[in-house]
């Protein structure tokens, strides 16, 4: 599943579900809505016991909501065992961090519900901080920062992507393209209106190892933008969207300096589909160490250049200061 060769140029139709009749999990690359996971129906060689599949099943919903002013993130993040959540906003006129806040929750339904597909509704309330993501809205209350937003119909299909998981069982990611977007963002300083604007989404389910780590990409308008993964889940969710369709890409390499993550980032594909420069202008950074657990990432925000194209044969597109992220996580959960 991590080495793609002879790509096709377009993808087949998501299944039903995720985990069939059989209990075998349909793998590889879908365009279409990711329906639900039932981990529990997995059938041998990928059945995991119902503790296993409790501290090995994480969850997250993400969405990212860029305009000409300002650039948002905001995630709901489900471990098993613990809950969280972030949110950022960007003023990208001036370079500040408008906003910028993560917080813990209680394990499962206490805090957190993360959606089973994009048709459901995820939620996460602790304190003073309520999140609300639905299928085309996202609401936002905490101390910090305020969102309400809406997003879509999408012009182009979702990227469905399953894959098996070494050390784990099996992962399933659902990527949105570009969503039309309104609404508005509420900061100490000002108001943003985020109509005109871009909206895509993250929502992933996997059983996944002890130990994972990634680099990621994403950067998104109505008529192009792309998905990079490269890690636990190798080129399983690497794709590109062209006027409406859907094409998968080859293993991405991303070129970074550790010691500097604000530096510009080299990131290409394997298979001669996309060469981009990431110019970072700020990031969000979280380094924990729990015992049990760890976490260092950072998610550096910033603009995309270079070009990009659905298969080798099609003409280079050109990407000129695309809104989007990297990000670079090591996760011991």
């Amino acid at each position: 599943m991590n080495g793609i060769a002879d790509l096709p140029a377009a993808l087949p139709p998501a299944p039903a579900r995720v985990v069939g009749a059989d209990g075998q999990p349909a793998l590889g690359r879908f365009a279409g809505a990711l329906q639900g996971c039932d981990w529990e129906r997995l059938a041998r060689p990928h059945a995991r016991s119902g503790l296993w599949r409790r501290l090995h099943n994480k969850r997250w919903h993400y969405v990212a909501l860029a305009t000409e002013r300002i650039f948002c993130a905001v995630a709901i993040v489900d471990l098993g065992w613990m809950s969280s959540c972030f949110g950022y906003a960007f003023d990208r006129g001036d370079g500040d961090m408008l906003a910028n806040f993560s917080e813990d929750g209680l394990p499962g339904r206490l805090s957190v519900a993360v959606a089973d597909g994009p048709g459901g509704t995820s939620r996460f309330r602790r304190r003073a901080t309520h999140i609300e993501i639905g299928p085309e809205a996202l609401t936002l209350r905490c101390p910090w920062l305020q969102i309400e937003a809406r997003f879509g119909p999408a012009p182009a299909p979702p990227l469905l992507a399953t894959g098996l998981i070494r050390g784990g069982s099996v992962h399933a990611t659902q990527k949105s393209g570009g969503l039309p977007l309104t609404g508005e963002v509420r900061t100490w300083r000002e108001e943003y209106r985020l109509d005109g604007g871009v909206a895509s989404c993250d929502l992933s389910n996997g059983l996944l190892a002890r130990e994972t780590a990634w680099r990621w990409a994403s950067a998104h308008a109505l008529d192009v933008g792309f998905n990079l993964q490269a890690g636990y889940f190798g080129a399983c969710e690497n794709a590109v969207w062209l006027d409406g369709a859907l094409y998968p890409l080859g293993p991405a390499r991303f070129i970074v300096d550790r010691k500097d993550v604000l530096a510009p980032w080299h990131i290409f594909t394997e298979d001669d589909c996309l060469d981009l420069i990431f110019t970072p202008d700020a990031a969000r950074r979280e380094n924990r160490d729990l015992k049990i657990a760890a976490s260092r990432y950072v998610q550096p925000l910033g603009t995309f250049s270079g070009w990009v194209r659905g298969t080798p044969e099609q003409p280079k597109r050109t990407i000129e200061r695309l809104a989007g992220v990297t990000e670079d996580h090591f996760a011991r959960w």
